[in-house]
């Protein structure tokens, strides 16, 4: 049986947050991720058969900004680090790294969660987060895409194997990023669909979970019931 921690994030004066629930399956992937033989091309072929589609690979810096997808649900998988801290469900209401970070300049609310190796984050369109203070500590992030010389994502199967092949792990905390296939990521930090909360949370549910599959222990079952509702 599947160890699952769901969160229920109502929308803030400036997030939408979902009716779905946030789900964080803690360790599910540790034993795939730390087989000397691993490498991300293995999770984006995971991720495939399941009809989502991996898109990037990030190092985390000491912060970001707060932000959500209002036209695509999110899968994060951390594949490599010790871990470092996300939170969910708030605004940052200071453009000071600082402040937002570690004072109180955010929203009120929300969830914080120490992310690990091997975890899986499942985050619904419109689902605030934000990631920071990752260990071992870096100053910067590095985001690396999936894309060709004109800046769209790869969607030629081979030729995005092989950019995940090519991907380094280190020491260093690091996630990857998958969406449905069906869904184009956007990013918001707060504001911007203040009341039209409903356009965000009627991006439809995937047809399977990114790991799970057809499990009803995953997405599938999980997000049942919640299409859109404004029942939080």
């Amino acid at each position: 049986m599947v160890e699952v921690h769901t969160y229920k994030l109502p929308p803030t004066a400036l997030m939408p947050n979902s009716p779905h629930v946030l789900i964080h399956y803690p360790r599910l992937l540790l034993s795939k991720i730390e087989s000397p033989s691993f490498n991300p091309r293995d999770l984006y072929d995971l991720y495939a058969s399941n009809g989502w589609e991996s898109q990037w690979v990030a190092r985390y810096g000491r912060t970001q900004a707060s932000h959500y997808h209002s036209q695509a649900h999110e899968c994060m998988t951390v594949i490599a680090g010790e871990g470092a801290t996300i939170r969910f469900g708030v605004a940052d209401t200071s453009d000071d790294d600082e402040e937002h970070t570690h004072g109180g300049r955010h929203e009120e609310g929300g969830v914080e969660i120490h992310a690990k190796k091997g975890d899986v984050f499942i985050l619904p369109a419109g689902v605030a987060h934000k990631t920071y203070d990752p260990k071992p500590d870096v100053e910067d992030i590095i985001f690396l895409q999936c894309k060709d010389a004109d800046g769209k994502v790869i969607r030629e199967r081979e030729k995005a194997r092989k950019f995940f092949a090519d991907i380094e792990l280190g020491e260093h905390f690091m996630m990857m990023g998958s969406y449905p296939r069906e869904n184009d990521w956007d990013f918001a930090v707060g504001g911007e669909h203040k009341g039209r909360e409903r356009v965000v949370w009627g991006v439809p549910k995937p047809a399977r979970d990114p790991v799970l599959g057809a499990s009803r222990e995953g997405l599938v079952g999980l997000w049942e019931g919640a299409r859109g509702s404004s029942r939080l």
